[in-house]
This record gives structure tokens, sequence and C-alpha cells, in this order.
């Protein structure tokens, strides 16, 4: 039995709009039969403006063939509010599509509209728990992590909503520490959306976070991502670079310190034993430090440029020779 639209007796009444692609297309698309048969016939329903149930069987249909397609999904939306549908019932029809589709735009957006339409706090705590199984198959893509943002933002329930939010990147930080995604996210959730409730002294969630940040540093020392948010909480709360100087330091060194050499210090975790070093982001913020003080400390900043792009990052010998160059115009 067929499975296409032009072969089913209860559309027989629309008339199908074949794509138009010029008369001698020079890069024609070759679509399946299954798929040029279901869009033709659903240019014809939004030509006549019909929302019905048919028509979501067909968005649907197109959707799974290409969960890219804006207009599907829009019109499958306008359907859905002009029939006043259960838009739960639709989230929870769409999950096995955002589990196969995560990368595509279109399935977070048309999951936005739900969740606004539906305004419930209940909801989105639900819907908190999905993206939870979704970043469980993939903890870096971006299109997730946006639309948890964004519910986050938009509902904004500081105890069912925004209060996990910290333990759950430490939660995925201690599963993988140099997932960028969760850096960011909690960057977002600690500094870039206002203060949460118990963050209200500052000067101890700083302390706190830099805190975590160097441990999470002597855990991988050449991981771009802690060193990032390092720089970040320094540069959002207006801290000098040059408050962590005693902190940086044993990370440019060649090797880490010998067993029995150690200070300790809780403030400023060492690097383990087995540490690659000199770490070139360590090297690149001690660079900064120096620049920031001026003066004859510019000289020091100019060696480690030098030592960074001849040596230790050559793939960025042209930046360095920048920086040198800007930090020293009447050379």
């Amino acid at each position: 039995m067929s499975d296409l639209l032009a072969d089913d007796p209860e559309w027989a009444d629309v008339v199908p709009i074949a794509q138009y692609e010029n008369v001698n297309p020079i890069a024609p698309i070759f679509y399946s039969v299954e798929y040029k048969d279901a869009t033709d016939y659903f240019r014809g329903v939004v030509k006549t403006g019909e929302m019905s149930s048919r028509v979501l069987k067909l968005t649907e249909k197109i959707i799974r063939m290409n969960p890219a397609h804006y207009t599907a999904w829009q019109h499958r939306y306008k359907t859905l509010i002009a029939l006043k549908l259960d838009l739960e019932e639709e989230l929870r029809l769409m999950d096995d599509i955002a589990l196969q589709f995560m990368k595509t735009y279109q399935v977070w957006h048309h999951r936005r509209l739900l969740l606004t339409a539906l305004n419930s706090v209940d909801v989105a705590v639900l819907e908190l728990d999905f993206l939870r199984d979704v970043l469980a198959e993939d903890a870096k893509n971006y299109h997730t992590w946006s639309y948890r943002q964004w519910l986050l933002a938009h509902f904004n329930s500081e105890a069912r909503l925004w209060a996990r939010e910290r333990a759950y990147a430490e939660e995925l930080l201690a599963a993988d520490v140099r997932n960028n995604s969760a850096w960011h996210h909690r960057f977002f959730v600690v500094f870039s959306s206002g203060v949460r409730l118990g963050d209200e002294d500052r000067e101890q969630v700083l302390r706190r976070e830099l805190a975590y940040a160097k441990e999470k540093i002597a855990l991988a020392p050449n991981n771009p991502s802690a060193w990032n948010y390092l720089r970040g909480v320094l540069e959002f709360t207006k801290t000098p670079f040059g408050a962590l100087k005693s902190f940086v330091e044993p990370y440019t060194a060649d090797k880490p310190p010998s067993r029995g050499e150690e200070v300790v210090d809780l403030d400023n975790p060492l690097p383990t034993p087995d540490a690659e070093l000199p770490c070139v982001a360590a090297l690149e913020f001690l660079a900064d430090i120096y620049e920031k003080q001026g003066g004859d400390a510019i000289e020091k900043a100019v060696e480690i440029w030098k030592t960074l792009g001849n040596e230790r990052d050559v793939i960025r010998k042209k930046y360095w020779e920048y920086r040198i160059r800007d930090a020293t115009p009447n050379s």
C-alpha cells in the first residue's frame, strides 16, 4: 500500500503545489519521492490556510524527514493554537524528536513557543528534567544550553528553577572538567543572570568562585576553559589580575615542585606532580599581569610573549608578535 498522499483519498480535496525550481535549475535538489509528495501537499494546505488534525500529521511527517523545515514548524504551532490542543501533550510528542535532532535550532524554538504559551513554572521544572536527559546525550550542545538558559531567565523561579543550577554545573564539571559549556553555564548562573538567593555576599561569592577555579586548574592545568572562567570572574568583579600572581607562577615553571619542596597553601593549590608544564594559559596570564603593571615590567611580559611565540605556542606566533608590538609602540 502506498504511503504517498497523492494516493490517499483523505487528501483528494487538496491541490498539491510543486516547488518552483525554474525551467532548467543549475543544481536541482534530488528530494525523495515521499518528501516531495509531502511538501507539495503542505504547500497546498498553507495556501488555503487549513489548520486541522491532518495538517498536524502532515507537519510531523515532514519534520521527521527534515527537522530544519521552519515553515512546517511554524504552521504546526499555529495549528496547535488554532485548535486549542493540549500543548503539554505536544511537548511529550516532540521529546523523541528533540533527542534525535538535538542540533537543530527549530526543535528548540518550537519548545520555546510551547513553554511561552503554557506559562507554567510546573511545566518548566519538568522541562529542566528533560533537558538533563538531552545533555546526558550531548553535554556540549549549544542549542540545548541556550534553550535551558532562556527557560531559567524567562520563568525566573528562584526556589524551583535556579536553586539547582550551580550544583548541576558542578556535577557536569566533575564528569568532564573540560566541558566549556558547563563552565559558561556556571558563569551565567553565578554572575550574568543576577544575584541568586544565598549569594548576596558578593565578596564571599568571589572567594568561592576563585577557589573553585583554582581547584580545577590544579586538576588539569592545560584546560583553557578553567583559565577563561578565572579571567571572567576577575574581570566581572574588577579584581586585579595581579592579585593571583602567587597562584599563577608555579604553573609557569618548567616542572612541578619536587616532593618536599611544596609549601602548603590552601588558597593556592599547586600543580600535580604529573602536570605538563609550563602551562601556556598561565604564561599568558602572567604576561598580562606584567603588562598591566607597566614600566619595567613590560620587558618581562615581552620575554614571555617571545617564549610563547617561539617555543610554547608557535601556532599563535603572529598573535604574540602583535602583543609585543602593541605593548612597545616606540621600540
